[in-house]
């Protein structure tokens, strides 16, 4: 039998979450967890199956310290459960942190570097959190993008001197000063519970990330960074292939420009399946955070026939295109 091809996304910060907790509890203990819980414990942390199994904290789990290695054990756990026997994965993805991971599945570092690159990134912050995050959606019922709220919410980050930070589908992340934000939750008209603010979240994937950026640069060490074995794809839709990946540009797009510029998530889905022409695609846990943004990426690009939410549920709903691991215990 054919193997199906396959791309794999992974989750970024925000995606563990009250709804997530137990979630490696509720399935079994993996190759690498035991060796992730005695670092931490090391250094005095908790560990990532202590964190699993306590009850949900905002103050705890979405820190950066322990959300960042906490998703990462998740998304593994997830990754090492696809069976090679059946699918072949043709391209990783990630989204804002998830780059991190997706390195680390493609076999651009490690698993164990993958480890401790997630954690310090998550680190750099610990004392003092630089700005913040909202989310905004614009789009309408059918999750087709409203070009004409979009532009107005466009021009209002330019007139606050606030930054898109990621753009997610039908939804757009804003990041910038936390009083810049703090007028942007005013000025931004109330659609449901948006605009919402992203707690523990810095500014990520904007200029006020540059000193996080040249830390970064100084402690990672460079060695740890290898070709892929599996096609990346980064926050701009560049390809980083096997056979052609330049690593010093690997290291500066890691660690300088995906740090300090946009990330372009609605671009890099784009680029994937029209490169690589997946049968399915697999969201790795925990949760299912980005169900709907990639949904909306379909839709943007007619994927398949999917036109709007209506026929994406229908698809869905008889022969899965999008696997969500996350939702494969409850």
């Amino acid at each position: 039998m054919d193997k199906k091809r396959i791309v794999v996304i992974c989750p970024g910060r925000g995606s563990y979450t009250r709804e997530t907790s137990n979630y490696i509890a509720k399935r079994k203990s993996f190759e690498m967890l035991d060796w992730m819980d005695n670092q931490r414990l090391k250094k005095s942390l908790i560990s990532i199956s202590e964190l699993d199994a306590m009850p949900f904290k905002s103050r705890i789990h979405m820190v950066g310290e322990n959300a960042s290695p906490l998703i990462y054990a998740c998304s593994l756990f997830d990754f090492q459960t696809i069976n090679k026997n059946d699918y072949d994965i043709v391209a990783i993805i990630g989204n804002s942190m998830g780059w991190y991971t997706a390195l680390a599945l493609a076999g651009a570092i490690n698993l164990s570097n993958g480890y401790q690159l997630i954690e310090t990134m998550g680190s750099l912050m610990k004392t003092n959190i630089i700005g913040g995050q909202i989310i905004y959606p614009i789009i309408n019922d059918n999750w087709s993008i409203d070009y004409k709220l979009k532009k107005m919410v466009d021009n209002i980050i330019e007139a606050e001197n606030a930054f898109v930070s990621i753009y997610l589908g039908g939804y757009v992340v804003i990041g910038g000063e936390v009083d810049v934000l703090e007028r942007l939750i005013r000025l931004l008209p109330n659609k449901d519970k948006f605009p919402l603010l992203l707690p523990f979240h810095g500014a990520f994937h904007t200029p006020l990330m540059n000193s996080i950026s040249k830390k970064a640069l100084k402690i990672i060490d460079r060695d740890i960074f290898k070709m892929p074995a599996i096609n990346l794809i980064d926050g701009r839709g560049k390809v980083w292939t096997p056979y052609s990946t330049n690593i010093d540009d690997l290291i500066d797009y890691t660690l300088n420009k995906q740090v300090t510029q946009p990330f372009d998530f609605t671009t890099t889905l784009t680029v994937c399946i029209k490169e690589f022409a997946p049968e399915k695609i697999f969201l790795l846990g925990p949760g299912n955070s980005l169900g709907g943004a990639v949904a909306q990426i379909l839709i943007k690009n007619n994927w398949k026939g999917i036109s709007s939410k209506k026929r994406f549920k229908e698809i869905q709903d008889k022969n899965p295109f999008v696997i969500s691991m996350g939702l494969q215990f409850k």
